[in-house]
């Protein structure tokens, strides 16, 4: 477990990104392609970096490490095809999960967040989550579970990987170029993911301020 957290980190790092393109080559598409999908696929697994992974892969690929267009296709091709295992799995035994009250391998908290999502976005919680960790790897879940309807789903699931993938991964090609980013990359990365975070923080702390509110009356 600690070699992975340790090849993990340097996947989100320049230098130690840089340094896997240099030695596993174009294997390093593959690589990439399976983290994404996993991260998106997969509810087993919300820890693996997407926004911060996204970034450093957009500045490495701009520094001709790997070729931008074909990363990116790449990573959206995984996105969606991740989202939409995750959304089968969700239709085959959703229902059965969250109606337990308790799974060895599913967080009944991250699931019961994703619903409140729902409840209040609807269908678009599907685009709204890409940007938001750990609720994107359950949303596709939760959809199926609810028997979404899949003409939909797919829709959504093809927009939010585009946009995610390409707002996240453009902002490293541009940022990345910057003197101060470069200086201060961790701190950069750090903050994305924070950025990323805080619409699920807002909505916790509006759910808690409710649910006082609730308790007075």
């Amino acid at each position: 477990m600690h070699e992975l957290f340790a090849f993990l980190k340097k996947l989100v790092s320049p230098e130690g990104l840089q340094g896997l393109c240099d030695a596993h080559g174009t294997t390093m598409y593959g690589i990439l392609f399976a983290i994404i999908f996993a991260e998106t696929g997969l509810v087993v697994l919300p820890f693996l970096p997407g926004d911060s992974l996204l970034f450093t892969a957009g500045f490495v690929a701009s520094v001709g490490k790997l070729n931008v267009w074909l990363l990116g296709l790449l990573l959206i091709v995984a996105a969606i095809t991740g989202d939409t295992v995750n959304y089968h799995v969700g239709k085959a035994i959703g229902p059965r999960v969250m109606s337990s009250e308790s799974s060895a391998l599913f967080n009944k908290k991250h699931l019961e967040k994703t619903q409140k999502f729902f409840e209040k976005y609807g269908g678009k919680t599907i685009i709204l989550a890409r940007f938001v960790p750990i609720v994107r790897t359950f949303a596709p879940f939760v959809a199926g579970a609810g028997a979404m309807n899949y003409g939909q789903f797919i829709l959504y699931n093809v927009v939010g990987a585009v946009a995610w993938v390409s707002l996240m991964m453009g902002a490293g090609v541009f940022l990345g170029g910057l003197p101060f980013v470069q200086k201060h990359f961790e701190k950069v990365v750090i903050l994305i993911v924070l950025v990323s975070v805080l619409p699920m923080v807002l909505e916790w702390l509006k759910a808690r301020k409710e649910s006082k509110e609730e308790a007075k009356a």
